[in-house]
């Protein structure tokens, strides 16, 4: 039995053994142990240390990264990842019938409202990829890296699907369309541990608390609990510290294989839904599925709302530069990412001897308190399609 078969096995008695265990006051504390104890044989199944392969992307998944953010694609074989792909980017992505056509990753590029995206279309991933069963780990390695995940589903079975990728990607320490939770543990010398929240705990007593840190041989930290209706297993993302949180767009593709009818399966009628429509609008259709888009990337139907989703999902910034005694330049864009978006982080991305050659910076647009234009620093926060004229020492 290999390293990684066995960390399955042991993974699989513990959570049998939670699932017979009814929570109560007296099991809080031993639940809190086997959540840890999971959580534990799970960040092995993420960087195995043994045999059994490693948890890196590995060959032909490692893509030389370009663009101001990178979106992967994640899916099942055969939903249309790389026909969708190759009509967006131009680039070519081998397309078929047969499932597991795309073997390695492929990179492409589209640009939208100026700023550069890369677009990596990855191979298709079956049940059991985040064990590593049909390269999946090398797959959900390479979306752990990404800005933002497309899951594409076939439209004809939407939700099991989804519940078995976003099941994979979990268990590959991906938390999908979260943000980390309000959780801080700070370790200390000597104290024991100490428990404070700002919140009711709900989901969490203090003897789970104590549980999960003496898991992780943790005796003496403060806890300092923010998050509304935190639980066990935030604490466990908090003190692994190998969570990664992406934000994720699902991808509704082949809509052109079913009827208006039944789209009404998936969607309701925002507008008089007790009225037959006459004319078709995705606009006019609120999602039962959260963050989704339907699409056809056979007939290209309502991609432009899948690029415009996209890109305020990224929530990039677009600053335009404005030379002394000339108009702005609102051709080419300097892109930056939210909260890495300061005077400093402008100046470094066009060269970074320009930080240090600054004696101040004007702007002009959202982020500047007057309209006429405000004299600010390196530490300004910059707002989308924002002005700036760097004046030098």
């Amino acid at each position: 039995m290999t390293t990684l078969q066995k960390i399955k096995a042991s993974s699989f008695e513990i959570e049998d053994e939670m699932a017979k265990t009814q929570k109560n006051k007296a099991t809080s504390y031993h639940l809190g142990q086997l959540k840890a104890k999971i959580a534990k044989l799970r960040r092995e199944l993420i960087n195995p240390t043994g045999g059994g392969g490693g948890g890196g992307a590995g060959l032909g998944f490692d893509v030389a990264r370009t663009g101001i953010a990178s979106v992967g694609f994640v899916g099942f074989p055969s939903v249309g990842k790389s026909t969708l792909m190759s009509k967006l980017t131009g680039t070519h992505s081998e397309v078929s019938e047969i499932d597991f056509t795309t073997l390695t990753t492929v990179p492409g590029t589209v640009k939208v409202h100026g700023a550069p995206i890369q677009i990596l279309d990855l191979p298709g991933i079956i049940e059991g990829a985040n064990d590593g069963r049909g390269r999946g780990r090398q797959v959900i390695a390479v979306a752990r890296t990404c800005n933002l995940i497309f899951i594409v589903l076939d439209v004809l079975k939407p939700l099991g699907d989804k519940k078995i990728i976003e099941s994979e990607l979990e268990g590959f320490g991906i938390r999908l369309n979260r943000r980390p939770p309000a959780i801080l543990v700070r370790k200390k010398e000597k104290g024991g541990i100490a428990i404070t929240n700002t919140v009711p705990l709900t989901n969490i007593d203090h003897d789970e608390i104590k549980a999960i840190l003496s898991e992780y041989k943790i005796s003496n930290a403060d806890v300092a609990i923010r998050e509304p209706g935190a639980t066990a297993d935030d604490l466990v993302d908090v003190v692994e510290g190998n969570r990664v949180y992406i934000p994720a767009l699902y991808i509704l593709n082949k809509i052109d294989a079913i009827s208006i009818e039944e789209l009404d399966l998936l969607y309701v009628p925002s507008k008089h839904p007790h009225i037959k429509q006459t004319s078709f609008s995705f606009q006019e259709y609120r999602y039962k599925i959260p963050h989704s888009v339907p699409v056809s990337s056979k007939e290209w139907l309502n991609i432009d709302e899948l690029i415009e989703k996209m890109w305020e999902t990224l929530d990039l910034v677009r600053v335009y530069t404005k030379p002394r005694g000339l108009a702005p330049d609102y051709t080419q864009p300097v892109v930056l990412r939210r909260g890495k978006c300061t005077i400093e982080d402008f100046c470094n991305s066009i060269h970074k001897e320009i930080a240090k050659q600054m004696k101040y910076a004007i702007v002009w647009g959202a982020s500047a308190k007057h309209s006429r234009g405000q004299k600010v620093g390196l530490d300004h926060v910059l707002e989308d399609e924002d002005v700036v004229h760097i004046s030098k020492k």
